[in-house]
């Protein structure tokens, strides 16, 4: 590289050198200076998943005293035996149509729903007819039960002669999937 200086003109040495300068500049540009955030990044990310290591740890610490508060919920509560879930569920919607003086006109066939770890669903679609009064104390009764009945579903239109209103309701009920270690030692003592 010597060589090649030496035999250059003090102009050129200057051009050179000076295309060498805009060179490495350019190269810092591109290469260098978009990357000086990078280490206070690394610093604040690794920060933070320390915070997140030490809240996941605390929650691991914390996983009897979970498994303690569900075993609190399974116990309490209104157990419902498998086979008379839909039979249960029925009676409680007639009951309460009774009481609140709606007219249930056609009611299909209960569907089972299993995909939640804890609770068994049925869902029943019933067709109604009663005035707003009536239908209102109806699901608010229905809701406030403990049978755990809520509303998915629920699609209203005048009657004909615009006395009454017609609704069609799809009703959920939640049952617990498994009975409590409780309930099953007294059964099985009953047999």
């Amino acid at each position: 590289m010597k060589k090649f200086f030496a035999q250059l003109r003090p102009l050129e040495r200057r051009l050179a050198v000076g295309v060498l300068v805009v060179l490495i500049l350019v190269l810092n540009w591109v290469f260098i200076w978009p990357h000086y955030g990078d280490w206070s990044n690394l610093r604040n990310r690794l920060e933070e998943a320390q915070k997140k290591l030490k809240l996941y740890q605390t929650t691991v610490l914390q996983t009897s005293n979970y498994e303690a508060q569900v075993k609190g919920f399974e116990t309490q509560g209104e157990f419902v035996a498998t086979e008379d879930m839909s039979i249960n569920f029925l009676r409680t919607i007639q009951s309460q149509a009774l009481a609140s003086g709606v007219g249930m006109s056609t009611m299909s066939r209960p569907t089972t729903r299993t995909n939640d770890a804890f609770f068994v669903q049925q869902i029943q679609n019933i067709n109604v007819s009663a005035t707003d009064d009536q239908l209102v104390d109806f699901l608010y009764k229905l809701g406030s039960d403990v049978s755990m009945i809520r509303v998915l579903d629920l699609e209203l239109q005048p009657d004909p002669p615009h006395q009454k209103l017609n609704a069609n309701i799809k009703l959920v009920a939640s049952y617990q999937r498994n009975a409590p270690a409780n309930v099953k030692t007294k059964t099985a003592n009953a047999k």
